[in-house]
């Protein structure tokens, strides 16, 4: 039973999605605003949070890059619009993925769900190395040279799948499938975000990438090196 915190601004908001969370299995923490989330994120160490964007006082932009900065615990946000400037603000801060609102408790614990099942992927091989880049699939672990790289399980999902058939080219859309189980026409910039800040954590040079690379018009591949 996954521990959820749920930033959210609006009572009423708030205690129906956590009621509904609730029925549907899992322990639900509200905070009221940035920084009563904030204090409640460092006491109860949550298993994903779920935040609000536009929060009173300290915003949910601030939020999401303070709890990204703190480790991998994955984050979903909720906007109001899907089809603004908020959705691209807050996958740079940080977010796994978004839901627009007015959410629906039963979509939010599939959304839960899904982002929890990329921290245990299949475990088909052990450990790989791709140049400098180790892969330890059972471990779930990946280093560059002797520095472990910590990511957090979207973008560990991302590069698992990206590197289990070096060289194939994936679309957008296929990513989506595989590693946010979106099996709808789901938004593209939820993987380009990703790929973003996945090649900023294993990359020497982001912008000229050697791991993940971009199929002009299409999607990404794994090198190979």
């Amino acid at each position: 039973m996954p521990n959820v915190l749920l930033i959210e601004d609006d009572p009423a908001v708030g205690e129906g999605l956590a009621l509904g969370l609730r029925r549907h299995g899992h322990r639900v923490e509200v905070a009221v605003d940035g920084e009563r989330g904030l204090t409640a994120f460092a006491a109860a160490h949550p298993d994903i949070v779920l935040l609000d964007l536009m929060l009173p006082g300290i915003d949910g932009f601030e939020v999401c890059r303070r709890i990204r900065a703190a480790g991998g615990v994955p984050i979903i946000m909720l906007t109001a619009r899907g089809d603004d400037i908020d959705v691209v603000g807050g996958l740079e801060a940080g977010a796994d993925d978004y839901v627009v609102k007015p959410a629906q408790p039963r979509v939010l614990d599939a959304r839960i769900k899904a982002v929890l099942r990329r921290g245990t992927p299949g475990q088909e091989r052990q450990r790989e190395s791709h140049g400098a880049l180790v892969i330890d699939r059972a471990a779930l672990e990946v280093s560059k040279g002797d520095t472990p790289v910590a990511l957090t399980p979207t973008e560990l999902r991302l590069l698992l799948e990206l590197s289990r058939t070096p060289g194939r080219v994936f679309s957008r859309q296929q990513l989506l499938e595989l590693v946010w189980d979106h099996d709808f026409l789901g938004d593209s910039r939820l993987v380009d975000a990703c790929v973003q800040r996945l090649r900023a954590k294993i990359e020497d040079r982001p912008s000229a990438p050697v791991y993940v690379r971009t199929v002009r018009g299409f999607g990404y591949r794994f090198g190979p090196v």
